[in-house]
């Protein structure tokens, strides 16, 4: 559900028009390369899709900003726009921030939500760690795309809740993973004509969300478009998803069964309290979730609650939404169900407007209400029905009637399961998949289900040879009030596999909230969890082992 190419030899760079000497010489040069590019046409064969072609709708020289590890170079800012094939689609607005003193690599940074705005080109990949500088910063050309459609002003701030785009199919489809390919033939093509014909020696992919589900869909679709991908909480099977959102919704919206945020509060506290010591240590931080096991009943009550107990709707409906949802019937993706979250380990609580949300599901649909039952309102409303009108919790998502064959169509669109990757790894390519365990919104469990699909299907040495799976206890979707917010390198790791054969080991993420003092721990691959040795310092990774039971 989060997105974001000069000639090169030997890492030296030799920029077209742009003379040797000082800076200041350098820079009329490199501004008038950049500014000639506005107005450019993108043609519709080099892009390996159906397009009505593009055009550069500007070109803005930047100039260099920030210090350490905030600082990023000159650059050209292009905004570019890819037009439909039907007349009716909206355009893909893009954007490719190309260095003056370029690496010769490329990024492309995946986006979240229904997208509907173009990623921070500037920003950094997911999970990245704020003592590193962003891609842009250590001299990759950028580029993102809103994936095929704006989303309206009046979805601010959270635009990428928008789903009305999906009443139009080749916007659905642009959306769905079209717009990708799209979005990076395109840069490609742009990348050369700023750097004399020259294209990137190496190219990743970064998103988390619907950008972990995006960097999923071009390894397996595109498998040499990237020599690398980065899919951080990935919502791999996104219409599946969807329909776990529905049950959500259909399960809060019964009288008297949702938790309000005092309750959701009580819990989250109660569960932490419970399991924190779980892995030896009590820091706030469960870390052994599987191993997490909380009766919801201790805190029954049988009157009103006041954010001191739980009543027995509501004890019902938090273990429904921690259990496997489970459809009597079989997508075209071929999914059958979701696996629900980890509420009862203390998951989804730390911010309830990606949980649950502050308010119970309703027609028509509260802004407060959770970001999932908000998603599936939209997604009905607008790609399934095609009817703004709709009562999303009309549609149950076990028996959808006569919207089964509709949702199943979606799923086959949407769901990005295919776990055969051979031909990306046959490539050269490198994944790394890194997930919380305390996600609200995209679950672990979800992402381990897929994981373990590529290891059936490669078999565990082969996948191992291209690809790693790791969680992060503590850290949620947003890595915003997580009880342990990730920051790690995982650019540099996947350059370091990439490009000089060496693997990720035994590597080490660090909680990056104000005021956490940089305590690290071991990033674990999945099923491992960091587990504390009993000595040694309890803020630092090596008073830690990555346990498997």
């Amino acid at each position: 559900m989060n997105r974001y190419k000069i000639l090169a030899v030997g890492g030296a760079v030799a920029l077209s028009g742009v003379t040797a000497g000082p800076a200041r010489s350098a820079a009329a040069p490199a501004d008038e390369a950049c500014t000639r590019l506005a107005g450019l046409a993108v043609p519709a064969s080099a892009i390996g899709l159906p397009t009505g072609g593009g055009h550069v709708r500007q070109a803005t020289p930047v100039p260099a900003s920030g210090q350490g590890a905030s600082a990023v170079g000159a650059h050209c800012r292009v905004d570019a726009a890819l037009r439909p094939v039907d007349p009716k689609a909206p355009d893909i607005l893009m954007r490719v921030a190309l260095p003056a003193a370029w690496n010769g690599k490329a990024m492309m940074f995946g986006g979240g939500g229904y997208d509907g705005t173009i990623p921070n080109i500037a920003g950094n990949v997911p999970y990245g760690p704020p003592d590193r500088p962003t891609p842009l910063g250590r001299g990759y050309a950028t580029f993102a795309s809103d994936s095929g459609h704006q989303a309206a002003p009046d979805f601010q701030p959270t635009t990428s809740l928008d789903g009305s785009f999906a009443v139009n199919d080749e916007a659905l489809r642009n959306f769905a993973g079209d717009a990708l390919k799209k979005t990076r033939d395109a840069a490609v093509h742009l990348i050369g004509e700023r750097y004399g014909g020259a294209r990137p020696s190496r190219s990743y992919f970064a998103g988390g969300s619907t950008g972990g589900r995006e960097g999923l869909a071009v390894a397996q679709r595109w498998p040499r478009d990237f020599d690398g991908v980065i899919a951080v909480y990935p919502a791999w099977n996104a219409a599946t998803l969807d329909l776990f959102f529905g049950y959500e919704a259909q399960v809060l919206s019964r009288p008297g069964a949702f938790p309000g945020p005092a309750e959701q509060e009580l819990l989250h506290r109660s569960v932490v309290n419970a399991c924190d010591g779980g892995d030896g240590l009590r820091d706030g931080v469960v870390s052994n979730e599987r191993g997490c096991r909380f009766d919801p009943r201790v805190l029954r009550c049988t009157a009103h609650p006041t954010g001191t107990c739980l009543t027995d709707r509501q004890i019902r409906a938090v273990r429904a939404l921690s259990s496997p949802l489970r459809l009597p019937y079989r997508l075209a993706s071929g999914e059958t169900g979701y696996p629900g979250f980890p509420f009862l380990s203390g998951a989804a609580m730390t911010t309830p407007l990606l949980g649950m949300g502050t308010t119970a599901p309703a027609h028509p649909m509260p802004r407060t209400s959770g970001y999932g039952v908000q998603f599936w309102d939209q997604w009905i409303r607008h790609a399934v029905t095609r009817n703004p009108a709709h009562d999303s919790l009309t549609v149950d998502p076990r028996h959808p009637g006569r919207w089964r064959d509709r949702i199943s169509r979606l799923s086959a669109l949407q769901d990005v399961n295919d776990p055969d990757l051979r031909p990306f790894a046959r490539a050269g390519g490198r994944l790394i998949i890194v997930h919380g365990l305390a996600d609200e919104l995209v679950s672990h469990r979800s992402t381990a289900q897929y994981f373990a699909r590529v290891n059936a299907t490669m078999g565990a040495d082969a996948t191992r040879r291209f690809a790693r799976f790791y969680t992060v206890p503590g850290a949620n979707h947003v890595n915003v009030k997580a009880a342990f917010a990730a920051g790690w390198d995982s650019l540099t790791a996947l350059e370091n596999w990439r490009e000089r054969a060496t693997a990720p080991r035994d590597p080490v993420v660090t909680d990056v909230n104000p005021g956490a003092s940089a305590r690290t721990r071991p990033l674990c691959e999945y099923p491992a969890w960091p587990r504390y040795r009993g000595t040694g310092d309890p803020g630092a990774a090596t008073g830690f082992t990555c346990r498997r039971s």
